[in-house]
């Protein structure tokens, strides 16, 4: 095949040349090409190499049913892996290269394997890798697996998503589509119409085909032309609907600067659409259908309709001797296009016994040799094809008599249509079989219409007729199937049928022979319809192979699923703004800046950036930590605690609502005191805690951990939307309205009574878990009396705006009293030497209240709760769960968390017996500190245990957790 530039070509603009450079050589294009047009118009053949055998191939079609094609764009950071040929638009100084050839494409050494074909049959890795064992086999198959090379760096392109809603969206920018939304248009309807490609106007777009009476060129302009003057209606090319879900919901990707030079897009790369519409409208066209027979792969055995795109749509004859074979009318006029277009039709080979008078008298006016009830046994040639043998056809479509050969240098074919139903399955829209045309059609939608092609209607008035809405009878002409060409019922070795994944006819019958007769076990036996087209032109012909050998109607065989995306789409679209930063903020506390200043080495925590420790100079983060636990301990410290989860409960039934929540009686809290709290899950168990406050008679302040501030307030709404809606409950989450930060150690409240203000900070007038409101320097305060240091301590929350002036008035205040500011670790560290739980490091999904000492309170609680059935369940009743308790390490390191704790004397008998959930080094007892879950913990104080971590002992003995203060002396002063 040798492609030749003529005259036409309506996508083209021939004053703007393009340079480009495919496999490291330089050739040029036009403005309007596609890479496969511009490298046909430049007489390359080759195009890329099959996926197992390494077979050479060349163009089949011309959109993205082509499974040959396979190029990867650009280099580095920009490249791009697996795109279509005939998808990727020209543009200047595009560099492609081919996939899965190595060290060239036009020498590849793994053509090898085509070789030992007979002995790498379809599913012969099943049988093959399994002995000795696979894993000695897996790195190699790894290597071998693939096409195109992922890129190795970030990623640099911009993507972005949007939403829309439309009364109809019409998918599909052919005729069809054209017309259906123009109709719609004109009735008023909001409209969205979208096409995949960059050209309007579908298969017929260039073409002089007669459209109600003017050339499909003309027709195509004028509806464009009266559809850009609506303001009900937006049209978009190159965006294609990939998904098509529930209740109108359909995704589309659109690709924004792909086509453009890479040093001139601006802005996202590609846009993710999510549009709702009240009808989805699908005119997707069809794909045609490949014949199978031997040496069917060959470059330069194409589709007759992508030849015809070609020639229409950029100027490009795909050959100059051009044998065509078809078993339908759409061959026919491929080749009367072609030959007008000035290319020798060797003959038009017809499966069919008698076409249509008119058709023959069209190619006898054009001097056109005709073989009628004779279709093509074998291809003919190397790296292209040189000639083909055909044969007449039988009655039960074998191959018999003498075989003839005919010259060419290009070879069509037309298997005949298949609807392009991947829309409209993917919506739950079933499928039936057309007798006539052997193709699998979409049947009835509600609210989404398949019209034209994607109906199997390939007529032009029905087509017009069906998207306006009025009657219309489509037009079906009956084709000769032709499933596998052979003079035998076994089909031929080199038929192929997936052409990118090199299955053939006889690897159908292999699965079939093997009792893989579901279309499934076959499509996952064979890899058939598993490459990168997506069996959009292997999976019918694959069914009809499948149904022969099973002697069973295809309809009964059925089809594959059809799932989204479509086409392949990048993964960046789908993550759209969600990567880095974008996929898990990070957000920054009231004083970020004020951390920064002060040394704060900040890490993510729950999603916020917080101080691990303020590091002075020549200090190590150990020290560091060490210097404030003491400072804290014996002066005063300060830390920002403004994640805290706050949410705010109010209304009549507010305190019977917590009730319901907590495992601790809520209702029972007065104005003014504060409560510690834990929830469970429905299982019992233990989900978060915190601080309850309660702050009038119906006015709650819910605290919960930094993590899960917005779970706990979706939860608290669902039950009150969904479960409880007789309560009288409003809930809203305020955690980013107020900053809190925590003055804590024995001059905590020297330091805030030298700040003016309404409060009264006297230890008889504010005690340990009360809560005050008033005002600090002039700032509408709320204040918290609670401690997670085990000193005495204060929650100061003011509006999240004023939290640089309240630092500024206590960092003054406390610079005489040696104020200093105290990160995460250290006030870990403080809390272990108090024993006070944490939830998700002393609790798992297993762990339940009674657990961590909650016994006592689900006892006396008398109402219900949620997960209060499941605390009582007899597993939760045993005795020899874990429970919290301290652990004394031997030693002067602390030990790992989830190193392992078992009874000394039995460490093979019975294993673990629990593990470490927290540690530390207690600056203030000068020794390691640990909390730990234990199987019967409270019953085994002072019991020896053994400490296991990665083949190291310790020694350790169960404590209570609590190791510092414990009468508490120390918080209620």
């Amino acid at each position: 095949m040798s492609g030749t530039r003529v005259a036409g070509g309506v996508a083209i603009d021939r004053s703007h040349r393009l340079d480009f450079r495919w496999a490291g050589k330089q050739y040029r294009g036009f403005a309007g090409d596609t890479l496969a047009s511009a490298l046909l118009a430049d007489g390359v053949r080759l195009f890329g190499r099959s996926f197992k055998y390494h077979r050479p191939r060349g163009l089949i079609a011309a959109g993205l049913d082509e499974p040959n094609a396979i190029v990867q764009i650009e280099r580095g950071a920009a490249t791009i892996p697996n795109l279509k040929a005939p998808y990727i638009e020209l543009y200047d100084q595009l560099d492609a290269q081919p996939v899965n050839a190595w060290p060239s494409l036009g020498f590849d050494l793994m053509a090898v394997n085509g070789l030992f074909k007979r002995f790498i049959p379809a599913a012969f890795y099943y049988k093959t890798f399994m002995w000795p064992n696979w894993l000695l086999f897996e790195p190699l198959i790894r290597k071998a697996a693939g096409l195109g090379r992922a890129p190795q760096e970030r990623d640099p392109d911009l993507y972005s998503q949007t939403s829309a809603h439309c009364d109809v969206l019409v998918v599909g920018g052919g005729i069809a589509g054209l017309a259906a939304a123009l109709a719609a248009g004109r009735r008023g309807e909001r409209v969205i119409l979208a096409t995949g490609g960059a050209l309007w106007g579908g298969r017929l777009a260039g073409s002089d085909q007669l459209v109600e009476g003017q050339p499909a060129t003309d027709w195509i302009a004028h509806t464009l032309a009266e559809l850009d003057t609506l303001p009900n209606v937006l049209r978009r090319n190159r965006m294609l609907a990939t998904g098509h879900y529930d209740q109108g919901l359909v995704a589309l990707c659109e690709r924004m600067t792909d086509h453009l030079p890479i040093d001139a897009r601006i802005g996202p790369r590609q846009r993710l659409w999510h549009v709702r519409a009240g009808q989805v409208i699908l005119a997707t066209g069809a794909f045609e259908r490949p014949l199978v027979f031997a040496n069917n792969d060959l470059p330069g055995v194409m589709l007759a309709g992508a030849a015809t795109a070609y020639l229409h749509r950029y100027g490009v004859l795909v050959g100059q001797n051009i044998v065509v074979a078809t078993n339908n009318d759409s061959g026919w006029h491929a080749a009367m296009s072609l030959a007008q277009g000035g290319a020798r039709i060797a003959a038009i080979v017809d499966a069919r016994p008698s076409p249509a008078t008119s058709l023959l008298a069209a190619a006898e006016a054009l001097d056109i040799t005709v073989r009628c009830g004779t279709a093509p046994e074998k291809a003919v040639g190397g790296k292209q094809v040189r000639a083909v043998d055909v044969a007449r056809l039988d009655a039960a479509s074998r191959l018999t008599g003498r075989t003839e050969r005919l010259v060419c240098d290009t070879l069509l074919m037309s298997g005949g249509w298949n609807p392009a139903v991947h829309l409209h399955s993917q919506a739950g829209g079933a499928l039936r079989l057309d007798p006539a045309q052997h193709s699998f059609m979409p049947a009835a939608l509600p609210g989404s219409p398949s019209i034209g092609a994607a109906a199997g209607d390939f007529a032009i008035k029905t087509s017009l007729a069906a998207a306006r809405g009025t009657e219309f009878v489509p037009v079906s002409t009956p084709i000769r199937p032709l499933w596998s060409l052979a003079r035998t019922a076994e089909p031929d070795p080199l038929a192929w049928v997936d052409f990118q994944n090199d299955v053939t006819a006889a690897d159908v019958a292999l699965a079939a022979r093997e009792n893989f007769r579901s279309v499934e076990h076959l499509k996952r036996y064979t890899t058939l319809g598993m490459a990168s087209d997506q069996g959009k032109t292997s999976n019918v012909n694959g069914i009809g192979i499948l149904s022969q050998f099973l002697g069973r109607p295809m309809e009964a065989i059925g089809t594959t699923r059809f799932r989204p995306p479509y086409d392949p789409t990048t993964i960046g679209v789908f993550a759209g703004h969600r990567i880095g930063d974008g996929l898990a903020p990070r957000r920054r506390l009231a004083l970020d800046a004020w951390h920064v200043a002060a040394g704060a080495k900040l890490e993510e925590y729950g999603g916020w950036m917080r101080p691990v420790a303020y590091l002075q100079e020549g200090e190590t983060e150990a020290q560091a930590v060490a210097r404030e636990v003491i400072a804290v301990r014996t002066r005063v410290g300060l830390f920002e605690a403004s994640p805290l989860g706050k949410i705010e409960v109010k209304g009549p039934d507010a305190a019977r609502f917590l009730d319901r929540i907590y495992v601790n009686t809520i209702s029972t809290l007065k104005d003014g005191r504060c409560r510690y709290g834990v929830m469970l899950d429905e299982n019992g168990t233990i989900f978060d805690d915190g601080v309850v406050t309660r702050l009038a008679d119906d006015h709650f302040l819910v605290g919960t951990t930094s993590g899960h501030a917005s779970a706990i307030a979706e939860i608290l709404e669902e039950w009150l939307q969904c479960e409880w809606v007789d309560l009288r409950v409003l809930v809203q989450d305020v955690t980013t309205c107020w900053a809190v930060l925590t003055v804590a150690g024995p001059k905590a409240r020297d330091v805030l009574q030298t700040l003016e203000g309404t409060i009264d900070w006297s230890a008889s007038a504010f005690p340990h878990m009360q809560h005050r409101a008033g005002l600090i320097a002039g700032m509408n305060a709320r204040v918290a009396r609670v401690s997670f240091s085990g000193e005495l301590s204060y929650e100061v929350s003011v509006p999240w705006r004023q939290a640089d002036r309240l630092g500024e008035r206590l960092t003054a205040a406390g610079a005489v009293h040696g104020l200093t500011p105290f990160g995460i670790e250290a006030l870990m560290t403080m809390r272990i030497e108090k024993g006070f739980l944490h939830v998700g490091s002393e609790t798992d999904g297993t762990t339940q209240p009674q657990d961590v000492g909650f016994a006592a309170v689900l006892a006396n609680k008398k109402s219900d709760f949620v997960g209060r059935r499941s605390t009582r369940r007899p597993d939760s009743l045993r005795g020899d769960r874990r429970q919290l308790v301290g652990v004394a390490v031997d030693g002067p390191l602390p030990v790992e968390p989830g190193a392992h704790v078992v009874t000394p004397g039995r460490e093979d008998a019975i294993g673990s017996e629990g593990w470490i959930t927290s540690s530390a080094w207690s600056p203030t007892i000068g020794a390691p500190v640990a909390l730990a879950m234990v199987n019967g913990g409270a019953a085994r104080m002072g019991e020896t245990v053994k400490i296991w971590d990665l083949g190291t002992w310790r020694k350790g003995r169960i404590v209570p957790p609590c190791r510092y203060d414990p009468d508490g002396s120390r918080l209620n002063g």
